[in-house]
């Protein structure tokens, strides 16, 4: 039997999707298109080959992990990048672990963002384009266009081939409007969805011909890397020594051994708020309502609600997201520009572009609900059997209650025991933490005051995550 080892790129930040995207909690980890978030859609199309790669950002680890033992992938490889270097390193780093064990098997890369519905004839398309990567090849899938998309870069197939796989001419840049309708009708291009098949050995060959520094660099990074089972943490230093590359650019346009399958599944990178619009089930409108929203007389329009009622009158080809944080609103056909708004509050010195108001941490979350001069309110729940960090603080003092669940909590070596309705004082340089020795998650609210709140205010001593 074939091996074909699945590397999910879990990367990103999802910008064109903010302020749902953010870079805390990028697109992949959101639940967009289904009940399950797009990187659980993505290891549910490869469920039943070898263990999955997963190449993600470190401050995702936690989550990524989290998602996929949530739909039982409790067996793969997780390789954490401190910083991300494009596609060509961090498919570079999934090959050179994958050869480790087998350097014939296959690797499919598939990016962890996008939607495939049709997924029957995606696994067609695999079967065929083992056809060359087990001989060599260097396999992509090209998605039938639909439309003139100006959104997406394209695969040119050689001239004059016809079948199910075809040698590749060349890749070229998103076209503009009237370049892309030539592209359609010639019925030589493909959109490029960044979807890649080939041998481990095959591919470290090709990066090692056409770009070297990148190669030699992803291998000293491997080699340095601390690995802990099945988790690979590289190393700052050596990531910054790696070129910056897509793997297009890289070994693509520049080998002689690319191939392309043409495929039609249903596709969409859902880039932007419009291509998500398109994608998703619509009202006899057209509208598109996630959360509760409430519409009057609307047209084409989509609208999302995270944590309350969100109602709109009277509008059409329009794009409201509306956030615990942040509120987008925008028309449809300009969704794209909203990157320039990240841009603004980037450099505005705002962490909106950066995180929701309810943020997500490895023994569970917080939200913060409430703030002014020298105070802050969050609401903060724990996991079962979670445990923060044992840590202190030089510029707050905290006070907890809980509203649920039973609590430990460490204090100056003090252990003190909290049920509900009960709490604690925390003074500014006390070394604590808290615990959930239970089988349900505790909810409560802690009050902090002081001079500084930021999050960067945390002396860690002992933690089981590992984070500094």
């Amino acid at each position: 039997m074939t091996s074909i080892t699945p590397v999910i790129l879990c990367g990103g930040s999802g910008t064109r999707l903010w302020p749902k995207s953010r870079k805390m909690l990028p697109k992949q980890l959101l639940s967009l298109t289904g009940e399950q978030t797009m990187l659980q859609q993505t290891l549910e199309r490869v469920r039943g080959f070898n263990r999955p790669i997963i190449v993600c950002n470190e401050d995702h680890r936690f989550m990524v992990a989290q998602q996929a033992q949530d739909i039982g992938f409790e067996d793969f490889t997780m390789i954490t990048e401190p910083a991300g270097r494009n596609t060509a390193p961090a498919i570079a780093f999934a090959a050179i672990s994958a050869a480790r064990h087998d350097e014939s098997t296959n690797l499919l890369v598939l990016p962890a963002d996008h939607l495939l519905e049709d997924v029957e004839s995606f696994h067609r398309a695999i079967d065929v384009g083992l056809q060359k990567s087990t001989s060599g090849g260097l396999v992509t899938f090209g998605i039938i266009p639909t439309a003139a998309e100006t959104g997406y870069g394209y695969i040119q197939k050689a001239e004059g081939e016809d079948g199910q796989v075809l040698p590749i001419a060349q890749f070229v840049e998103k076209p503009d409007k009237a370049t892309a309708e030539q592209y359609i009708e010639s019925g030589n291009y493909y959109w490029n969805a960044g979807m890649f098949l080939f041998s481990a050995k095959s591919l470290l060959a090709e990066l090692a011909s056409h770009a070297p520094a990148i190669h030699r660099t992803s291998v000293a990074a491997i080699e340095n890397a601390k690995v802990e089972s099945d988790f690979v943490k590289l190393r700052l230093e050596d990531i910054n020594a790696i070129p910056e590359d897509s793997i297009d650019y890289a070994v693509m346009e520049k080998t002689n051994r690319g191939f392309v399958v043409p495929l039609a599944c249903g596709w969409s990178d859902v880039g932007s708020w419009s291509s998500l619009w398109e994608a998703l089930e619509k009202d006899k409108a057209g509208n598109v309502a996630l959360g509760d929203v409430i519409l009057e007389d609307c047209k084409n329009s989509l609208v999302f609600g995270e944590d309350h009622l969100v109602a709109a009158v009277g509008i059409e080809d329009l794009v409201i997201v509306d956030t615990k944080n942040a509120t987008l609103v925008a028309p449809k056909d300009r969704a794209q520009e909203v990157k320039a708004i990240v841009s603004k509050i980037k450099t505005a010195g705002r962490d909106e572009h950066e995180i929701h108001r309810e943020v997500v941490r490895p023994w569970g979350k917080y939200d913060s609900i409430g703030s002014g001069p020298r105070f802050q309110v969050k609401r903060i729940t724990v996991n079962p059997g979670a445990s923060l960090s044992l840590q202190m603080h030089h510029h707050r003092a905290e006070h907890w209650v809980v509203v649920s669940g039973t609590a430990v909590v460490e204090r100056d070596g003090e252990q003190i025991m909290l049920s509900e309705n009960e709490s604690v004082y925390i003074p500014i340089g006390a070394k604590h933490r808290l615990s959930n020795p239970g089988i349900l998650p505790i909810e409560l609210i802690e009050v902090q005051s002081g001079s500084y709140l930021g999050e960067d205010d945390i002396v860690r001593f002992d933690d089981v995550y590992g984070r500094n």
